[in-house]
């Protein structure tokens, strides 16, 4: 009974209902619309008026497309992006305008979902109608028929109850039980079949009001251009950081210890005998900063390109992990080794994820392997016997290595359920 009534407490049921009702009055003012203006527009296109009339209605059109974009993602759950367009340039004027207008290509994609919406909105609508009004017509069936006008049959006898046939009418309580079970599962139904009697419109807002192929496709690569060329902003910004707080700060003090070095040297010429202690104390101790400065920048350039690398990456991942302090399992699995910026990139995925692992994960073991599943990808595989939870909230340490991995084209999975364990995946191209 539960599975039953399930439907009937969620949004989704209610939504799906009042977009199929929505829909169809939407469709119908667009259809009138789409056809009229254009049509006004292909008799005026003679005349000046003509093709401003019918860029201004592209327009139109976009905006109305909008509307059942918002209305789509609201009620349907059918989210999809804003399509891309030419636009009329600054400065090109009216002429300009049109121009842009008559080539903008969301605007004839909207006419062409208005255009088209309008039958499927009917259908869904017919669909939505039939299994929820007759259902609950039919539920309430033994109660209708008694405010129902009793009407004389073939039989010589009042009837009150829906008349089947010539002499068939539906008041005798085995059609009336028939009725109503009837009515039960039309409503029992009807979610279901008004969600699938919308997938035509879900359909016709991706392909007709969301971006193509290839304009998506564009904005992922301007948005992880984009995140390149903040990212390598931000490297060289923490490069210059450690670079002026860390190893240059140190070789200042190497520099200011050996001068007073110098200076107590000098007064030992002159005979202080407490020179010597103060001297040797000052070179030990720029001595001991100077260590510490080749450590930073030994570390910095680690940073910036291990050297371990040049080795491959499984001799990388197993250096990697001897330096972690939980137990990490590493296998490698490649018969191709990949470019060297992408074995840099899943270097660095490796060493953040097991950095998470030591840092919020508290497993007890690690598990790292890299696979080549085909197609030219490589697979590398994080995991833990940790507590779970990780997820790719934005402004999360996860969001922003996903960030910086969709600069080649690439994925990161995150499968970490409370309690754990988690696995964590990252496919790179082979070939940056």
């Amino acid at each position: 009974m539960d599975t039953v009534l399930r439907p009937f407490r969620t949004r989704r049921t209610w939504a799906e209902l009042l977009y199929a009702l929505v829909a169809v009055v939407l469709g119908m003012a667009g259809i009138v619309v789409a056809v009229l203006a254009l049509y006004a527009g292909g008799l005026l296109s003679i005349t000046l008026v003509g093709l401003p009339l019918v860029a201004l209605w592209l327009r139109g059109a976009g905006l109305l497309g909008r509307l059942h974009r918002w209305l789509a993602g609201r009620l349907l759950g059918a989210e999809v992006g804003e399509p891309a367009g030419p636009r009329a340039t600054p400065g090109s004027g009216f002429f300009g305008w049109v121009g842009a207008g008559l080539r903008w290509t969301p605007g004839w994609r909207a006419w062409a979902f208005l255009i088209v919406q309008f039958p499927a909105a009917l259908a869904g609508y017919v669909i939505a109608v039939t299994f929820w009004f007759y259902g609950a017509f039919f539920v309430a069936y033994p109660v209708l028929r008694l405010v129902m006008p009793a009407e004389l049959g073939d039989d010589g006898r009042f009837h009150n109850g829906i008349q089947l046939w010539e002499a068939g009418y539906l008041d005798t309580w085995p059609w009336i039980l028939a009725v109503v079970v009837t009515g039960i599962l039309l409503l029992a139904a009807a979610p279901w079949a008004t969600h699938w009697g919308l997938w035509p419109q879900r359909f016709l807002v991706r392909v007709l009001l969301g971006p193509t192929a290839m304009s998506q496709r564009v904005r992922d690569l301007e948005a992880t251009r984009a995140l390149a060329v903040e990212d390598a902003a931000a490297a060289l910004r923490r490069v210059e950081r450690d670079l002026h707080d860390g190893a240059q700060a140190r070789m200042v003090a190497v520099a200011m210890k050996l001068g007073m070095a110098r200076d107590e040297l000098d007064e030992l010429q002159d005979g202080d005998p407490a020179a010597l202690t103060r001297a040797r104390a000052l070179v030990d101790t720029a001595h001991a900063g100077a260590k510490q400065a080749v450590a930073e920048l030994r570390d910095l350039a680690r940073g910036i390109h291990p050297p371990v690398l040049d080795n491959g990456l499984p001799d990388a991942l197993a250096s990697l992990a001897a330096r972690v302090p939980v137990p990490v399992a590493v296998t490698t699995d490649l018969p191709e080794r990949p470019a060297p910026s992408i074995e840099t990139i899943a270097y660095f995925c490796a060493a953040e994820l097991l950095t998470n692992v030591v840092k919020h994960a508290r497993a007890r073991q690690a598990t790292v392997a890299v696979t080549e599943p085909g197609d030219g990808r490589l697979r590398l595989t994080v995991g833990d016997d940790g507590t779970g939870g990780a997820r790719t909230v934005p402004g999360s340490g996860l969001a922003g290595l996903a960030d910086r991995i969709r600069t080649v084209d690439g994925t990161l999975t995150v499968d970490s359920p409370a309690g754990g364990p988690t696995t964590i995946a990252v496919e790179l191209p082979l070939r940056a």
